[in-house]
């Protein structure tokens, strides 16, 4: 599912946007969340905008963009489903439930399915270790999760 921002692309409102963060200490992230909040990503075009603002170069404002997995340059679907990496779920069997998770979908990491859907994504800890393999489904975490659970949140999504 991709957007054409190009065309749609407003480049007075994220001006505005970083007119009313710029006066923060260390404003950049701040801009990031508000553009993609306000936006549902953060397109490229938006990059120079904010980087001439900040006196940055585009390559700085990328650089922190692509650092946070949670910035995105395109929309995410409908849900976001999350799938912990991390060292202690992957010991509790999460490489399957990935793998489950990515067939039930029928899309992978960091894809949004052509229905717009769902959105899913791999994490590096959800803080979930004690009740692992965990999840996060549109900002709520689920610990043990097991294909049974995937086959669940699967269903309540695409519904």
């Amino acid at each position: 599912m991709g957007l054409d921002l190009s065309s749609d692309f407003d480049g007075n409102r994220i001006q505005a946007i970083v007119d009313e963060h710029i006066n923060l200490e260390g404003p950049l992230l701040p801009i990031l969340h508000a553009v993609q909040e306000d936006l549902g990503c953060i397109p490229q075009e938006a990059l120079p905008v904010i980087a001439n603002k900040l006196n940055l170069s585009r390559a700085e404002v990328h650089g922190v963009m692509s650092f946070y997995h949670d910035f995105r340059e395109q929309p995410a679907g409908r849900h976001v489903v999350k799938i912990c990496r991390a060292e202690a779920c992957q010991s509790m069997g999460s490489d399957a439930i990935a793998e489950h998770a990515k067939s039930r979908f029928k899309i992978g990491f960091g894809d949004t399915a052509p229905d717009g859907s769902v959105t899913l994504e791999a994490v590096y800890c959800l803080g979930l270790c004690a009740c692992a393999p965990a999840a996060m489904v549109d900002g709520k975490v689920i610990g043990r999760v097991d294909e049974a659970r995937i086959d669940a949140i699967s269903s309540e999504v695409r519904s």
